[in-house]
């Protein structure tokens, strides 16, 4: 057998045998993400909500109308959702609950806190966006023109976010991911503003950029009456948004122009970006905003890559950054790097002001 260096001792049978259970977790993990979306597309979660919170084999193949010979198939799929944490087993032999995870993907048991999930499983996992993956080698060996197109864009000849993404991929396409933008970027709004009150406190107005329907605007106006908030995005976001006399929609480019306001909101989207694209990004947030003195900043919410959160949250903030890379021109960010970033366009100062879960906020003062 040949040694694997040098310097380290040769592998146990033991050792070998684990290292070959590991390399099967990691050649199949794509299988758990497969049968999360088949248990999406199945309404899995919904039906054992509705079951009153637990279903077994036999109640899933009725509720679900599938076929009786699926029953010992179905049995299958769900011992690996059990095992991967996104299903619980009851008491019961082949009895099914719902987890914190799960619950996140029943159709109408949205609340204050949290939207609808299932759309961001749909696009993440769907074949226009894993084909790409599958497709990285072969994008590194080709020498790309600058700026280089990400995996998806070189794949499929048009960025993910596009205006002629539907023309070119279709539209239940672009509706799926553009959804699944929306359950993810709307996600956890009231706990921001509880959490990060000091963030909005004392503002007299606000824009926000890429602010898509108004969402997050909507929930700070509640919060904060005072505050006179706009939205910023493209026309084709704002020509959808809802009417509402509290938020004043306009349709721009903000690598243009960004409408005045003491602070500017950027919630997940620089990481769409590539660094040069943020900087002139934040160069016209400086331009929008008054002195420090004068309460001007930019409100950044954003992943800042770091092990503090423990191990779990730093993997999710890992695939997050792949599946960035991946799919689109940007990328997840350390500390160091936005510190870099925010120089460049030409401020003095940052502040981390809170962690919560994956997401750091940020305030960068001119």
């Amino acid at each position: 057998m040949t040694a694997v260096s040098q310097t380290t001792k040769a592998p146990t049978d033991a050792e070998l045998l684990q290292a070959q259970a590991d390399l099967w977790r990691h050649s199949l993990y794509y299988l758990t993400s497969m049968a999360l979306k088949c248990a999406v597309e199945l309404s899995i979660p919904t039906a054992i909500h509705n079951l009153g919170g637990a279903a077994s084999l036999q109640d899933l193949v009725n509720a679900l109308s599938l076929p009786k010979t699926k029953l010992p198939f179905l049995g299958r799929l769900m011992r690996l959702l059990v095992t991967t944490g996104i299903f619980m087993s009851g008491e019961e032999e082949e009895t099914y609950r719902l987890n914190l995870l799960s619950w996140l993907l029943v159709d109408g048991a949205e609340a204050e806190d949290h939207g609808y999930q299932k759309y961001f499983v749909m696009g993440t996992n769907s074949q226009k966006c894993v084909e790409p993956a599958l497709s990285l080698a072969d994008w590194f060996k080709k020498d790309l023109a600058m700026p280089l197109p990400s995996p998806f864009e070189d794949l499929h000849g048009v960025p993910i976010y596009h205006d002629d993404t539907p023309k070119l991929l279709g539209e239940d396409f672009d509706s799926m991911v553009t959804k699944g933008l929306a359950a993810h970027d709307n996600f956890a709004i009231a706990t921001t503003i509880r959490e990060c009150i000091d963030l909005f406190k004392g503002l007299q107005s606000l824009t926000d950029c890429c602010g898509g329907d108004g969402t997050t605007v909507r929930a700070i106006v509640k919060a904060f009456p005072g505050i006179k908030c706009t939205v910023l995005d493209l026309p084709k976001v704002i020509e959808k948004a809802p009417a509402d006399d509290a938020v004043r929609y306009v349709a721009g480019d903000m690598f243009d122009f960004i409408p005045p306001a003491q602070a500017v909101l950027l919630k997940l989207v620089l990481h769409f970006w590539n660094d040069e694209d943020c900087v002139k990004i934040l160069e016209q947030c400086r331009k929008a905003i008054p002195s420090r003195e004068e309460g001007g900043k930019v409100i950044i919410i954003e992943v800042v890559l770091g092990y503090s959160m423990g191990p779990i949250m730093y993997e999710a903030q890992v695939l997050l950054d792949m599946a960035m890379m991946v799919s689109t021109r940007g990328r997840q960010r350390s500390e160091n790097e936005w510190h870099d970033i925010f120089m460049k366009a030409g401020f003095s100062d940052y502040k981390i002001v809170k962690k919560i879960g994956a997401r750091s906020f940020i305030e960068v003062y001119p």
